[in-house]
């Protein structure tokens, strides 16, 4: 939320012309600039030792409390192109509290680039004044981008980038939620995760009516760099196209492509006892289509130590953390609105060749934490100074998401029913969509295709019509051979030769 202007008695009139004086500084004749330009600068970038991002010398900045840093807040009335009457608005977030580097920040008018910055008086300060007295220029974090997604009469926010590469979008009647980030470094593997940052920002002069915006960004980290464009298309799934060529600098463990960063506290297959709420994530599960076609589902989990499973392929046709249960009364809260939370569905543009689609999760104490990293993982990496060239397309998705063709899972539910079960003996009852009709001799039920893996033995698998909702309840019944290890389930169901679901696949931590 932004505060009015009022604080410090400075007039809406006078505040523009302010900032309309000083948001371009002084800078050179601007120069040429597309995505072919900043891909050579990430090329040299890379053929150079690494520099790490400039640290604001405001030390007074980063001690800020984070309920002090949020007193910052920037001017509305100050919004790049609101005078200009464009249909994109953008704000910005001020360095402190944990955000200590500026960012660069340019705007591309006619195939041309002018640096850009923003006076002190672009932002009311409140309880964080002292720490900017005696600094006139305000020093930049990130940026918001509005646009009238829900209401025409009213720009909300549609995309946030803030952070090393983070950044997070919403579709029309969706809440923030999971996040996605430029590229992920070792995140599993290697010596220790390394978070490769967006240093600067160029962003394309939208045209009057214009529905859709150009963003540009330079990626910097130790062992790699990166040119990035962005195109913003706001709506009801509003989608941003994402062109990419990454360079390293030096070899990698784990190069995540596309990753996606989100928070699973506990849910219908994990509850938690004392909490009245029956649901808390911002994903419940993992969706991917194979580039064979198949189409997979894994449920999330908060495992009580971290956990990393991978799907290999020879090609992938789209993954994404998704949010499916999205009714209010799973998680009754209606402040968090987890109900509203977006889904996000990554489609390869071209082909990305074999891989995996890695999935890292590690145990958090509270909804708090993002404890859900899922991105995909080329088989083959190019050397050293060589480009990786890469496209694809996120979907911020609310009520309408990408669903495979056939029946789904609409939820996963783990634990004994009325009957004691043996020791070590897990149960899980599995909620499929209706799908097509199923028509067997007799009225045969469908049958399950179970396969258990090395650490488990299968006890019971069946299948039958689901009497209240009309889809299918699959209920599979294992004996775990050594809880010290993880327990891989993979499960659907079949008519005859057509196989009528995705295949749900569980992944049990171990205990």
């Amino acid at each position: 939320m932004t505060r009015p202007i009022g604080r410090h008695g400075l007039s809406t009139w006078a505040s523009l012309v302010l900032f309309a004086l000083l948001f371009v500084r002084a800078a050179p004749a601007s120069a040429a600039f597309d995505f072919n330009v900043l891909g050579e600068r990430a090329r040299l970038l890379a053929a150079g030792p690494y520099q790490p991002p400039t640290v604001s010398p405001n030390a007074k900045l980063a001690e800020l409390s984070y309920d002090d840093y949020r007193d910052i807040r920037f001017r509305p009335q100050a919004s790049w192109w609101r005078d200009a009457g464009l249909p994109f608005e953008l704000q910005l977030f001020h360095v402190g509290n944990g955000y200590t580097s500026p960012v660069k920040l340019y705007e591309v008018v006619g195939g041309r680039e002018q640096p850009l910055a923003a006076p002190k008086s672009a932002f009311d300060y409140g309880r964080a004044a002292p720490a900017m007295q005696g600094q006139n220029q305000a020093q930049i974090a990130g940026f918001r981008v509005h646009f009238p997604l829900n209401d025409l009469t009213y720009k909300d926010e549609v995309v946030v980038f803030q952070g090393a590469s983070y950044l997070r979008a919403v579709g029309a009647g969706q809440h923030y939620g999971l996040s996605a980030r430029g590229l992920a470094i070792d995140t599993v593997g290697g010596s220790g995760e390394e978070f490769p940052a967006f240093e600067a920002f160029w962003l394309e002069r939208p045209a009057k009516g214009a529905s859709s915006l150009v963003i540009h960004a330079l990626l910097n980290s130790p062992r790699t760099t990166g040119a990035y464009r962005f195109v913003v298309r706001p709506g009801a799934s509003t989608a941003i196209e994402v062109q990419a060529r990454i360079f390293l600098r030096a070899p990698v463990a784990t190069l995540g492509i596309a990753p996606l960063t989100s928070m699973f506290f506990y849910g219908e297959n994990q509850p938690l006892a004392g909490d009245f709420r029956p649901e808390v994530h911002d994903s419940d599960g993992l969706q991917i289509e194979t580039g064979d076609g198949e189409w997979l589902w894994r449920p999330l989990v908060n495992p009580k130590q971290s956990f990393t499973t991978s799907f290999a392929m020879q090609g992938l046709r789209g993954f994404g953390l998704m949010q499916r249960d999205r009714q209010f009364a799973s998680y009754e809260d209606p402040e968090a609105r987890y109900d509203q939370r977006p889904s996000v569905w990554t489609v390869p543009r071209g082909d990305w060749g074999p891989g995996r689609v890695e999935l890292m999760q590690f145990h958090s104490p509270n909804e708090t934490n993002d404890n859900v990293v899922a991105y995909w993982v080329p088989e083959r990496l190019p050397a050293p100074g060589q480009p990786l060239d890469l496209a694809y397309t996120m979907h911020w998705q609310g009520q309408a998401q990408q669903r495979p063709p056939g029946a789904f899972t609409q939820q996963s539910r783990s634990g004994r029913s009325h009957a004691e079960p043996a020791a070590d003996e897990l149960q899980f009852n599995v909620d499929f969509t209706e799908g097509k009709p199923c028509k067997l001799p007799g009225d045969e039920p469908p049958a399950v295709v179970l396969t258990t893996g090395d650490n488990a033995r299968r006890l019971l698998a069946n299948a039958y019509r689901h009497p209240i909702t009309k889809g299918w309840r699959m209920t599979l019944k294992v004996l775990r051979r050594d809880a010290q290890q993880p327990v891989e389930l993979r499960a659907f169901l079949t008519c005859g030769p057509d196989v009528l679901t995705e295949t749900w696949t569980y992944a049990l931590p171990p205990q």
